[in-house]
């Protein structure tokens, strides 16, 4: 199984859209420091997770939520 995720910034509310097949695990890495991108804004928490069949699947979910842009309109269209 393949997973879209949103994880929320402790600090500062922030969003970070990703896909992966453990989200365990990548959340721990996220919150390691080991990911550039989210590296300043630790803690993070998972908000909302999604599963699919395969990686593509995966993908293309977390493709379409990152182009809503609109934190707001991602927060209504998930129920966050």
């Amino acid at each position: 199984m393949f997973f879209a995720y949103v994880l929320q910034s402790q600090r500062n509310g922030r969003y970070y859209i990703g896909s992966t097949e453990n989200v365990a695990q990548r959340l721990a890495r996220h919150n390691q420091g080991l990911v550039k991108s989210t590296r300043s804004w630790r803690p993070w928490a998972v908000v909302h997770v999604e599963e699919f069949g395969n990686l593509a699947e995966a993908r293309r979910r977390e493709y379409q939520i990152k182009a809503w842009k609109h934190p707001g309109y991602m927060r209504q269209a998930l129920g966050l």
